[in-house]
């Protein structure tokens, strides 16, 4: 079987969301024997600029290319303030998301390890953000971060569900992590009561129930599998409470839908990134095509 992880991108703006990213990235790294590649996207500076006039031009050539410097030099020093060894670094400049995700392919990464917030600092929004951007175009599993968790492990895995058929990937990538870390692994479905009638719960509850039971088998022997149905006004609600009640470590989300499912289940993914606590590793559209 082929190493799930071999080459971690972490990239950063130098916040602080970002340091906690390469703690992340670092455990990772160790549990799979990977290597970390960072990237920092420096300033854009309007081509239209270029045109004024050629000291303008050279000047900001050598702004970009003293920022590239700088970039370099705290990258290395993040790292070894972190303990964290970093195999290569890429500066370079553009838009965040577009150049995180076409190093993401150049260099053939497994996992991209990014934080949620970034310098722009808005808590709680995500639709629009680099991490949502990223997360909606990538070609590899995406791991968001959030400052401030105390404990960096991976002892409980929470993996929500609809039993749709595209989760088989997430399954397996959840299995696999769980095995690795030497976790539990709990999959979760929410029961979401808006617009269903009282009578029609124990039945569905019965029927989540026995899906749970054909999709065991599937995961293997060596990790502890548990399965919990819950209430909740929606999905993304559900999953939030559901991991802080309980004290989960990470929560793995598949958004491998296609057309408009896509967007249907790549918003429950989004509302919980939005609001948890807790790192979401995200299986984007990309990875199970």
């Amino acid at each position: 079987m082929p190493q799930l992880i071999r080459n971690i991108l972490w990239p950063t703006d130098f916040s602080k969301e970002a340091q906690e990213a390469l703690l992340y990235a670092g455990l990772f790294a160790k549990k799979f024997s990977a290597r970390i590649t960072a990237l920092h996207v420096a300033p854009d500076f309007v081509p239209g600029l270029y045109e004024t006039s050629h000291v303008i031009q050279s000047e900001i050539s050598l702004r970009t290319d003293a920022l590239k410097k700088q970039a370099q030099t705290k990258i290395k020093s993040a790292a070894q303030k972190k303990g964290v060894a970093i195999k290569k670094v890429i500066v370079t400049e553009g838009s965040p998301a577009k150049r995180i995700i076409e190093t993401a392919e150049k260099e053939r990464v497994d996992l991209i390890v990014m934080g949620k917030i970034g310098q722009s600092g808005l808590k709680n929004i995500l639709v629009g953000s680099v991490a949502n951007q990223v997360l909606r175009h990538s070609p590899v599993p995406i791991l968001v971060t959030k400052r401030g968790k105390k404990k960096l492990a991976v002892k409980k895995i929470l993996v929500p569900t609809d039993f749709a058929k595209e989760e088989d990937v997430e399954q397996k990538f959840a299995g696999r992590l769980a095995e690795q870390f030497g976790a539990s692994l709990t999959f979760i479905y929410v029961l979401e009561l808006y617009g269903h009638e009282f009578r029609m719960v124990d039945h569905m509850f019965q029927s989540v129930f026995e899906k749970f039971k054909r999709r065991e088998k599937r995961i293997g022997k060596r990790v502890k599998v548990a399965k919990v149905v819950t209430r909740g006004v929606n999905a993304a609600i559900g999953i939030d409470t559901y991991s802080r009640t309980h004290r989960f470590d990470l929560i793995v989300m598949a958004t491998c839908a296609g057309g408009l499912s896509r967007f249907i289940l790549g918003s429950n993914t989004e509302k919980v990134i939005s609001n948890t606590d807790l790192p979401v590793l995200a299986l984007p559209p990309k990875y199970c095509a």
